[in-house]
């Protein structure tokens, strides 16, 4: 294995990590808004779930993004390079603003720019983009059906127990929503940077003629997201939390359970969906069912805004990063 590799590996885990950092916010906004656990324990929670999602998860999405988004005869080092600093930079920037983006579709975003930048338009897996790009839109109003049915059910059965009573319940279930939220997150979000290396080692001809994901990738993976959860992006927090919608436990509750059943569909289908998207879109669900202005719907588009940006703003980032390294190192 060489110098080279070794780096984009690193590369690779430090992705995962900022992918863990920029969405811990996913995991514990809606368990810290509500003041069930503080921040420091919310985080712990988070990761934790993050990495035994490792027992209960096969490889799907790792190898929908090692073999669907672009034609694995073309991924070479620099492809992979320009990938992980497209997807890296547009973290950071979004990271910045305090703006709850899918790292998810910044590395795929970052995939296609150098794949455009390389081969052109042929090189693209349109099918497997396609798919991807459509739960870009059925995540969330997934997580929205969901948040605000599972709200409706949850309100009309405790519809006679008096407030007090309803957060002493749900307090103590947000831990296990919370739970299963961030089980899905590591789950779906880790096997997308496995999908990335095991992309790199095979292109170098270090998996052999069969292309699968080596047991050190995915608890390496597993490990990276989990220790940036625990790091926690505050920034993101903020705007998940308290900026789109006001919450309580119940609320919390059912938001976080209605997108973990998204995410647990997702995986299963091998679709690396945006867990922002999918959890945004269960807080809005779940707002929306006190009344509609219960949702701070100008803090919601310019969410979506920064949604629809990701792939295209993460290509640009990553294409220039493929013409300089190209140009310059050739890895």
């Amino acid at each position: 294995m060489t110098l080279a590799i070794l780096l984009l590996i690193f590369l690779a885990l430090l992705f995962d990590f900022l992918n863990g950092f920029h969405d811990s916010a996913n995991s514990i906004a809606t368990i810290v808004s509500t003041r069930v656990l503080s921040p420091r324990y919310a985080v712990i929670w988070a990761a934790f779930f993050n990495f035994v999602a490792f027992f209960f998860f096969g490889l799907h999405v790792a190898n929908t993004i090692g073999k669907g988004i672009i034609d694995i005869t073309i991924i070479d080092k620099n492809i992979i390079f320009g990938t992980l600093v497209g997807a890296c930079g547009w973290n950071i920037i979004t990271w910045y603003f305090g703006l709850p983006t899918s790292s998810s579709h910044a590395l795929i975003g970052g995939m296609i720019g150098s794949a455009l930048v390389k081969a052109g338009p042929g090189a693209l897996v349109w099918k497997g983009i396609l798919k991807t790009v459509s739960f870009i839109f059925i995540s969330p109003v997934l997580g929205l059906i969901l948040g605000l049915g599972l709200g409706t059910l949850v309100y009309w059965t405790f519809r006679r127990a008096s407030p007090s009573q309803v957060d002493h319940i749900f307090r103590k279930g947000q831990l296990v929503s919370a739970a299963f939220y961030s089980m899905g997150h590591g789950g779906n979000d880790a096997q997308k940077t496995m999908g990335i290396i095991t992309s790199l080692l095979f292109s170098a001809g270090l998996l052999g003629t069969t292309y699968h994901v080596p047991f050190w990738v995915v608890i390496a993976c597993y490990t990276a997201i989990a220790c940036g959860t625990m790091f926690g992006g505050w920034r993101i927090v903020k705007t998940m939390g308290q900026k789109v919608a006001k919450l309580k436990p119940v609320d919390g509750f059912c938001a976080e359970t209605g997108a973990a059943i998204t995410l647990f569909f997702s995986t299963a289908l091998g679709v690396p969906v945006s867990t922002t998207h999918t959890i945004t879109g269960a807080i809005m669900g779940i707002g929306s069912l006190k009344r509609a202005s219960a949702v701070k719907w100008g803090v919601a588009g310019t969410i979506i805004w920064a949604w629809i940006l990701t792939i295209p703003c993460s290509a640009i980032i990553s294409a220039i990063a493929y013409i300089l390294i190209h140009k310059i190192v050739q890895l």
